[in-house]
């Protein structure tokens, strides 16, 4: 053999070793910041290598995390976040000034391998952004090339909403607001560039939303007796997970792009929620989380694309105190933040089962059928009580009426008192539509009873 075809025979092999390291069946973790009580980067790092991950996603691109991540062999995938993407996307000196401060002083020690121009904007920014997302990611392959950077691939993250139908999996299709004018050159981009389509997809919302007609076990990954025939593809599924994945796949065939891969920027069980919020506890997150692992590393791919490896993360490192929204929003956490294990785990898929310590018993599986009050919680700071208090007399219908000096429920005179009022008053009315008892962590459900004054859940 000649040295000069050994060395080429030699570059394939690494080459291909390298793309199955990139495309590794093991799932990584999610590393999100929204905590006032969480460990340094130094720590969270440690704490992450001892979940064996391989490869973790933050949604910034934090200087201390990136720079602890230098030489440590871990892949990551940064953030631009939602509030640049339209000034990016007519403006390449901004691009480039973007990725020269924020990828260029760590790459590429630091093994940044994803980025992806914000998150979910489809779901969470006006629909004014939707039109400069694909622009914003051309700018910043543009950038990319110009710092000769060939490792990092360009997406964005959606979530489940960006489809008008899902079921069956065949049927379904994107939404006729953005399939032609936002996804379709979205996917356009992804095929040119060898990108994937990231998707964050939880089986928890569709189950949690209609546990009467979607089976628990499957949606756990744990259904021996239960599968879905899709009539249009006489495709068989056994789990909730590669029926909503497979849709996607579906939608993106419709619009002419059937071999873009998807990767899971995002996927998990709440181990904990509000007392109105079926079905979140440990021993779900466990079970839906070891299997979603067992799942990706033994059986990889979906029935409309079996065999195929689906990258992903798991949500999320922490349990994080400070996100907004319902109580499960604070509970994706494989940690406490003190480090401690929620339940144990292992991203390896090495661990048996059988060695794992049992778990409590799911105590909410069903829908709770109790009372449930809506107060201010303890400890609260007064101030910015006296604020959330202000905001919640504003909306609504009469909602502080009762609370007027004079009025039956104006006494006890104080702020704690009249705030539980007002957060419960606004609960009754806004629940139904999306209102939370959450008030930027000011509000706390309650099952016991505060007074006859308080609105009843």
């Amino acid at each position: 053999m000649s040295l000069f075809l050994f060395f080429l025979l030699f570059s394939i092999l690494l080459n291909n070793i390298s793309n199955i390291s990139a495309y590794s069946s093991q799932p990584g973790i999610c590393y999100g910041q929204l905590g006032n009580n969480l460990p340094k980067p130094s720590k969270s790092i440690s704490l992450i290598k001892s979940l064996n991950a391989k490869r973790i996603k933050i949604y910034d691109t934090n200087p201390q995390i990136l720079t602890t991540l230098k030489n440590t062999n871990i892949q990551v995938s940064i953030m631009l976040p939602n509030e640049l993407i339209t000034n990016i996307s007519t403006n390449q000196t901004l691009s480039d000034q973007w990725i020269k401060s924020n990828v260029l002083p760590y790459y590429p020690q630091t093994l940044i391998r994803y980025l992806l121009v914000g998150n979910e904007i489809i779901s969470s920014t006006p629909n004014s952004t939707w039109l400069h997302l694909v622009p914003a990611m051309r700018r910043i392959k543009h950038s990319l090339k110009k710092f000769r950077i060939k490792k990092i691939k360009v997406g964005t993250s959606s979530a489940m909403d960006v489809l008008e139908t899902s079921f069956p999996p065949s049927n379904a299709a994107f939404r006729k607001d953005i399939a032609i004018q936002v996804i379709k050159p979205m996917l356009r981009f992804l095929n040119r560039t060898g990108s994937f389509f990231f998707l964050d997809v939880y089986p928890f919302f569709p189950w949690s939303s209609d546990p009467v007609n979607i089976n628990l076990d499957y949606a756990l990954f744990r259904a021996s007796n239960v599968t879905i025939k899709d009539p249009g593809s006489s495709l068989v599924y056994t789990n909730l997970f590669d029926q909503m994945v497979d849709a996607v796949y579906f939608a993106m065939e419709k619009l002419g792009f059937p071999d873009i891969r998807i990767f899971i920027a995002e996927t998990g069980w709440p181990n904990g929620g509000d007392f109105d919020q079926i079905g979140a506890n440990v021993f779900n997150a466990a079970t839906y989380n070891r299997n979603f692992i067992k799942k990706v590393m033994e059986k990889p791919g979906t029935p409309a694309r079996p065999g195929l490896i689906l990258p992903s993360f798991l949500f999320a490192l922490f349990n994080e105190n400070i996100k907004p929204g319902p109580g499960t929003e604070r509970h994706f956490g494989l940690l406490y933040p003190n480090g401690t294990r929620v339940y144990d785990i292992d991203l390896s898929g090495k661990t048996p089962e059988s060695e794992f310590p049992t778990l409590p018993p799911p105590e909410n599986n069903e829908q709770y059928k109790g009372k449930i009050w809506c107060v201010a919680a303890r400890g609260s700071n007064v101030t910015a009580l006296g604020e959330a208090l202000s905001y919640a007399c504003t909306q609504g219908n009469r909602t502080c009426e009762p609370i007027q000096p004079g009025k039956e429920c104006f006494k006890p005179d104080s702020v704690f008192w009249h705030a539980s009022y007002a957060f419960s008053s606004y609960w009754t009315q806004f629940k139904k539509i999306g209102g939370t008892c959450y008030f930027n962590g000011l509000a706390t459900q309650t099952a016991k009873d505060p007074s006859k004054c308080i609105f009843l859940y």
